[in-house]
This record gives C-alpha cells, sequence and structure tokens, in this order.
C-alpha cells in the first residue's frame, strides 16, 4: 500500500464533482435506489434470437452495416448471429490457440474470452480485438488484434493475432472484462482489482497498477502494441496537479509511478461497461462484494480521473460494510441495489434510447433475472432507478446492435472443476423491445419462465 497515492486520492471528488454538479450525485441520497419510477415508465419485453451459445459472455455488432452480431463465449470462440440464424463456424476459435500458444478453455467461470470490440474503421481495415484470460497464464488478462480473413467476411484470420497489452493477474477472479471503442476512437478496457476479497493488493487506489481501473489506449500504431493518449489524466504534470491540487513531494510520488494508461479508478470488478451512442456518456456497472451493487457514470466532458471509491466504499456505504462510518472517497454512483433485495451482480447491458427510454442504462442481475433502468429525471433533477423486467435467467452480458438496440445474453453458467462450459445448458441471445412491439409467434422472457 502506498499511503501517499491513497491520501491524494480522496481529492479527486472535489474536481470531479464540481464540473457536472447536475448530474453526478454529490451525496448519498442523491444516489437512485430499488422502488423509483423513470420519466415516461417504459415498458419492456426480452424477445429470444438464438439460443445454442456455451456460456455467452458478451454481444456487440462490428458497425460496419452488414446488421450482424457477435456473441464472445467463454470458452474462447466468437459466434456470429446473420439474418436471425447463428451461423456454425465461429468468426474466431481460440478453443484449441491463442497467440501464446495455449488454450484459452479454462475450469474457473471468472477465466475465459470475455470481449470483443470492432476498430471504428473496421469495414476498411479489418481490425477487431479479444480480451480474455487464459488459465495457464494465472489468468493474465490478454488484448490481442485480429483481422478478418480476406476471403470470408464471417470468418477472421487466426495466424493475425497481435498482442497489444498483457495485465498480470495474482489471483483466479476479476480477471478481466469488457473493452470498447470510445467515441473518441480508443480502446477502453475493463480490468479488475485481482480478486480474492476485499482486494488484499490495494488494487483499487493504487495508481502503480493496471487494476481496479479502466484502461484508454491508442491502437493506431504499427511502431509498437499501442500508445497512450497525450491527454490521459497521469500522462503529464499539469493533469496531475489539476486533478489532485497537492504538494510537489506528493505529486512526483504519484507521477514516477502512475501507470499512463490509467483512465479511472477505486474499480472492483468493472465487468460491463457502455457508452451512450448519442451523448458518449460512460456506465460502468461495478460488482460489488456481498453486499451492493452499483452503477458509476462519467459523463461525456469528462476528463478522466475520476476515483469511483474501491475498497474505501462500496456504492455509499463503508467497506468493510460493517464500519459504522468512513468518509466517501471519490466520486458516488449514480445507481444501487443490495444483495439481499436485489440479486448478487450486477451484468451491464447498454444505453437505450427507443421504446419510451431516452438515455436510460439497462441492466441485470446474475442471480435473480431481474432487469432495470436507471437514467436521468430532469423534472425531479436526479437519477431514478425503475424495474422493468423480471426475466428469470442468469445474466452474463449484453451491448448493442448496428441500429443501437440493446441485447442481453444468458446462460445456466455454473460448473465445476471436472464440469466445463461445454456441458453446461446453451445459453440465449436476447433482444430488448418495447412491449408493444413484440413480434408474432416470438418467444419472450416472460414466456420462458412460467
Amino acid at each position: 500500500m502506498h499511503p501517499p497515492v491513497r491520501l491524494a486520492c480522496v481529492a479527486t471528488v472535489l474536481w470531479a464533482s464540481a464540473a457536472v454538479a447536475q448530474q453526478v450525485p454529490e451525496s448519498a441520497d442523491q444516489v437512485a435506489q430499488l422502488g423509483g419510477t423513470l420519466p415516461g415508465n417504459p415498458d419492456i419485453e426480452l424477445v429470444k434470437v438464438v439460443d445454442g451459445l456455451h456460456d455467452p459472455t458478451d454481444v456487440t455488432s462490428a458497425g460496419d452495416g452488414s446488421g450482424r452480431l457477435f456473441v464472445t463465449e467463454r470458452v474462447g470462440r466468437v459466434k456470429v448471429v446473420k439474418d436471425g440464424e447463428l451461423l456454425d463456424k465461429p468468426f474466431l476459435d481460440l478453443t484449441t490457440m491463442n497467440p501464446l500458444g495455449s488454450f484459452v478453455q479454462t475450469q474457473f467461470m471468472e477465466q475465459g474470452l470475455y470481449s470483443v470490440a470492432f476498430h471504428p474503421d473496421f469495414a476498411e481495415n479489418g481490425h477487431f480485438f479479444v480480451h480474455y484470460a487464459s488459465l495457464p497464464f494465472n489468468g493474465d488478462g490478454m488484448i490481442v488484434r485480429f483481422t478478418v480473413s480476406d476471403d470470408d467476411p464471417d470468418v477472421a484470420d487466426p495466424e493475425s493475432a497481435k498482442v497489444v497489452m498483457q495485465i498480470d493477474q495474482p489471483y483466479y477472479n476479476h480477471n478481466g472484462g469488457e473493452i470498447g471503442f470510445g467515441p473518441d476512437g480508443y480502446l477502453y478496457i475493463g480490468s479488475g482489482d485481482g480478486g480474492w476479497e476485499g482486494d488484499p493488493l490495494e488494487a483499487g487506489q493504487d495508481l502503480s497498477t493496471w487494476l481496479g481501473k479502466i484502461l484508454r489506449i491508442d491502437v493506431d500504431t504499427e511502431d509498437g502494441p499501442y500508445t497512450v493518449p497525450a491527454d490521459n489524466p497521469f500522462v503529464e504534470k499539469q493533469q496531475l496537479m489539476r486533478l489532485f491540487g497537492i504538494t510537489e513531494d506528493v505529486f512526483a510520488d504519484i507521477h514516477t509511478r502512475a501507470k499512463a494508461e490509467i483512465w479511472a479508478y477505486g474499480l472492483r470488478n468493472p465487468y460491463q461497461f457502455s457508452f451512450d451512442r448519442e451523448t458518449g456518456d460512460l456506465y460502468i456497472a461495478e460488482v460489488g462484494q456481498n453486499h451492493w451493487e452499483e452503477i458509476d457514470f462519467q459523463p461525456a466532458s469528462s476528463e478522466g480521473g475520476e476515483n469511483y471509491g474501491w475498497d474505501f466504499n462500496m456504492g455509499t456505504h463503508c467497506f468493510p460494510i460493517d464500519e459504522e462510518s468512513c468518509p466517501t472517497v471519490g466520486t458516488l454512483p449514480i445507481a444501487e441495489y443490495p444483495h439481499d433485495e436485489g440479486g448478487c451482480s450486477v451484468i451491464g447491458f447498454g444505453v437505450a434510447n427507443y421504446a419510451g427510454m431516452n438515455g436510460v442504462y439497462l441492466f441485470g442481475d446474475w442471480c435473480t433475472g431481474r432487469v432495470w433502468g436507471t437514467g436521468w429525471d430532469q423534472e425531479a433533477g436526479r437519477w431514478q432507478m425503475q424495474e422493468l423486467a423480471q426475466a428469470s435467467l442468469n445474466f452474463t452480458g449484453g451491448g448493442y446492435g448496428d441500429d443501437g438496440a440493446v441485447y442481453a445474453v444468458n446462460c445456466d453458467c455454473f460448473y465445476t472443476t471436472d464440469k466445463g462450459a461445454m456441458e453446461n445448458p446453451p445459453g440465449a441471445l436476447w433482444k430488448i423491445v418495447a412491449a408493444d412491439s413484440v413480434p408474432e409467434g416470438a418467444t419472450t422472457a416472460t414466456q420462458q419462465q412460467e
């Protein structure tokens, strides 16, 4: 632990909240809780698109106008959904290889293939990126670039692999999560705190590690794996002094050890995050420990450097949870829910700007299958959170289609060291639609649970 860095982190909230006081909660009573109502009181349904997926973890589109959806499977495959059908041949298959010559397949559910992100210029350069953690490398997080094949747009070239980043992992959980390109064209990477429980390495508040962070890198380079954007918050002296407003001595300590790739910190397990495709705002589904789940927010106007509080706080609460009082460190979440009422693990889907929703971040829970939305209520001047569906599905991820529609994936993903994902019941892909727009004959999540 590095006390000077932890002390400096407390000051971040003074800068972050002052710039966006109209949207970032300034006190715990402004954080959305269960039981609220969103503007317009939206009514949604989840419609099944395809099933037969083995432990799906994420879904996205290529942004090339093809309308295809790409679903990552934890076992190491990227599957294609084309014209409403699941193609037999994977887009990418890492089940028997990866760029470092070993299996992606793992026996622990927080390892494997997490996410795929397509370059903003994919239609021209054919580049896409995957994030996975592989057991033979102690679950280290691997960010790898591939290129689509010249012969078939539905198949990648497995020989095109270029390792972009390898994130050392000390334990076998919280090994990784979402990757995605922001509206600025940079690649954002969700990195957990390294695992175990209680953040024993104090990684969330330690600026000398990539763990417990959102990272931001520029992959448009051929001179190396990546470069660091010049405006990342921990690159230059001016940015650091603006963030912390502290003495030169403390600044020197931070500047010497801070990782330049860090965009935001104080996170436990940012397994999913989403950009609002209309505003550029960033929403982070932050998985908590045993008691609370939270949704963190970064406005598009942010210059980075937010501290989301872990492991001082969990949501608006102290950590450890039995502490009677504690300071609020960093930026408060916009919404939270307790395990004894809502579930156990928040799973982010995406921001809906349709079906009566305007900038509503949709998310579910892995244990209960409940689906909520959180959004800004201009009239009330605060965030609201409303339960929108009870699906009784084990949600595992979500993302966008080409047209901005929000999707979710689920599977019955419980297994042990002698049972891998291929032995689980197949999972499915679901599209979130207005309740009055369900296609005739479609299977819905509420029908499935009856």
